[in-house]
C-alpha cells in the first residue's frame, strides 16, 4: 500500500471529523499522536495556540479516508450561549447557530467560537477533547450545549487520564447528563495500547454508514504500528551488527604505549558512540519525533541522550555477567585487544607453514587474519559483548518508550530499567559480524551492504522485535 498522511485533499468521500474542545485541552497533540505527524499544527502549553482551522488527512491506498479539522479552542462559551438566547426560539438549534454565524458578532466578539461552530456544521462528526484534569465548571457545560446545537454526533475523548489528578468520574457524570454515553479514554502524552483502535471503532458506532472505511483505518493503524516495531528492531539490529564488526588495528608497540593506547581506545569508543547516536536519531524519526522541538514542547532532549556512556564499568559488569563472561577488568574496559593466538603453540616451521596454507585455502578468514597480524606484530581492537548489550538495551528501551509516548508529552524521555535479558540473544546472534570487519558501515560512497550481512541483520532483529511486541 502507498499510505500516507497529508494535508487537505480533494476526495469528497473522506469522513470529515472536527476536533473541538476548550482551549489547551490537547486537540493538536491528539492529532499529532493519531497521525504521527510531528509537523502538524503548533503544540504549546500557552492557551489558545491554534487560531485557525487546519486539516490533515488519513490516506489509504492513495485515497483520503478521514479528514481531521483541528479547531481553535472555545474561549467564551458561556457568553455565547447567553447571546444565542436572543435569537428566534422557534428555530431549531442548528438554525439558530446558522443565524448567529451571519451576525456581526461572529466576526468580532465571538470570532473564535464562530470558527468552531462553522466547522461543526460542515462535518460528519466531532471529537470533543477534554482535559480530564480540569474541574467540571459551568463553561464546559456551555461548550457541550453549543456543540450539541450543531446536531452532529459527538464522541468525547477524555484526555490525560493517566494523570493522577484527573477527574474522570465527574466528567463521565456530566457527559452522561447530556446523552454522551459513548466516550474514549485517551492520553495524548502516553497513549494506551489500542486507544487509537478504540477511537475509530467507537466512532463507527456513531457513523454506521461509514463503518467500512473506519474499520479499514483501524487495520491501517495496526499495520503501521507493526511496521514501526519491525523497523525499530531492524535498526537496532543494524547497529549491533555494525558495532560488532568494528575492528581497528594497531602495532604492538603503539598499544604498549599508554598514551597511544588511550588515544586508540578513545577513538574506537567515539566511533561506536557515533553509530549509537545515529541509531537514536533514526528511532526518533521513525516514531514521528524530531530534535529541536523544545519550543513547541512535544519533545525535549532525551534524558541521558548526550551523556550516556555505553562503556560505563558498572553497566558493563552487569552485562558481562549476563553474557556469562564474568567480571570485566582492565584499563581499556569495553575495548579488547585480540590476543586469541597468544597461547597457540605453532611448533616448527613446517607447522607454521601448514597453518598459513590452511588459512589461505579457506580465504584466510578470521583465523588467518589473526595469524597474519601476529606475524606482523599487529594488535586488533574490537568491542566487548557487554558494551553491545548495554548499547542495544538502551536503544530498545528508547523504542519501548517511544511506543508509549504521545506528542502532548513535554517531559524528557527517561530511558531506564534493564532490557539486558531481552537483547542478550540478539548480541549473541550478532557475533558472526566479528569475523567480518568489512561489514562495518563507514559511509563510503555508494557502499552496498553484502547480502550475508543483511541476512545476519534480519536474524538479529528477530529477538528484538519479539521484545518490542511483548
Amino acid at each position: 500500500m502507498n499510505d500516507k498522511l497529508s494535508g487537505a485533499s480533494s476526495d469528497p468521500q473522506a469522513i470529515r471529523i472536527a476536533v473541538v474542545g476548550h482551549t489547551n485541552s490537547g486537540k493538536t497533540s491528539l492529532l499529532r499522536t493519531l497521525t504521527r505527524r510531528v509537523d502538524f499544527g503548533e503544540v504549546s502549553e500557552r492557551p489558545g495556540t491554534t487560531r485557525h482551522v487546519e486539516s490533515v488527512d488519513l490516506r489509504i491506498d492513495g485515497r483520503s479516508i478521514v479528514r481531521f479539522f483541528d479547531t481553535p479552542g472555545l474561549e467564551d462559551a458561556v457568553s455565547l450561549r447567553q447571546h444565542l438566547e436572543a435569537f428566534d426560539t422557534t428555530h431549531t438549534p442548528p438554525d439558530r447557530i446558522r443565524a448567529f454565524l451571519q451576525s456581526p458578532e461572529a466576526h468580532g466578539t465571538f470570532e473564535q467560537e464562530a470558527k468552531v461552530l462553522r466547522t461543526m456544521l460542515d462535518v460528519d462528526a466531532a471529537f470533543l477533547v477534554i482535559d480530564a484534569r480540569e474541574p467540571v465548571l459551568p463553561k464546559f457545560r456551555a461548550e457541550i450545549e453549543l456543540l450539541n446545537s450543531c446536531a452532529r454526533p459527538v464522541l468525547p475523548v477524555l484526555n490525560f487520564v493517566r494523570d493522577a489528578a484527573n477527574r474522570e468520574p465527574a466528567w463521565k457524570e456530566l457527559l452522561s447528563a447530556y446523552g454522551l454515553h459513548v466516550l474514549v479514554r485517551f492520553d495524548a502524552a502516553a497513549p494506551f495500547t489500542g486507544a487509537e483502535r478504540d477511537l475509530y471503532r467507537d466512532l463507527a458506532t456513531l457513523l454506521r454508514d461509514h463503518r467500512e472505511p473506519l474499520h479499514r483505518a483501524v487495520e491501517q493503524l495496526e499495520a503501521e504500528a507493526a511496521h514501526r516495531r519491525l523497523a525499530a528492531a531492524a535498526r537496532i539490529a543494524e547497529l549491533l551488527v555494525d558495532a560488532a564488526a568494528v575492528r581497528r588495528t594497531a602495532s604492538a608497540a603503539a598499544f604498549a604505549d599508554e598514551t597511544q593506547r588511550q588515544a586508540l581506545v578513545a577513538a574506537l569508543r567515539q566511533s561506536v558512540t557515533d553509530k549509537a547516536q545515529r541509531c537514536t536519531d533514526d528511532l526518533l524519526a521513525l516514531y514521528g519525533f524530531r530534535q529541536g522541538d523544545a519550543n513547541e514542547a512535544p519533545l525535549q532532549a532525551i534524558e541521558g541522550r548526550w551523556t550516556l556512556d555505553f562503556f560505563e564499568p558498572e553497566a558493563m559488569k552487569a552485562a558481562g555477567l549476563l553474557m556469562g563472561k564474568g567480571v570485566i577488568a582492565g584499563a581499556a574496559v569495553g575495548v579488547v585487544a585480540d590476543l586469541a593466538l597468544a597461547g597457540l603453540s605453532l611448533g616448527a616451521g613446517a607447522a607454521l607453514g601448514g597453518a598459513i596454507g590452511g588459512a589461505v585455502s579457506q580465504g584466510w578468514g578470521p583465523f588467518g587474519r589473526k595469524l597474519m597480524n601476529m606475524l606482523r606484530d599487529v594488535q586488533e581492537l574490537s568491542i566487548e559483548d557487554s558494551v553491545l548489550v548495554v548499547m542495544a538495551a538502551w536503544q530498545l528501551q528508547l523504542a519501548q518508550a517511544l511506543e508509549r509516548r504521545g506528542h502532548a508529552a513535554t517531559e524528557r524521555i527517561a530511558v531506564g530499567g534493564s532490557a539486558g535479558r531481552d537483547v542478550a540473544p540478539a548480541v549473541r546472534a550478532a557475533r558472526p559480524a566479528r569475523s567480518h570487519p568489512e561489514w562495518e558501515s563507514t559511509h563510503r560512497f555508494r557502499w552496498t551492504a553484502p547480502v550475508a550481512r543483511e541476512a545476519l541483520v534480519a536474524r538479529v532483529a528477530g529477538p528484538l522485535e519479539a521484545a518490542l511486541s511483548s
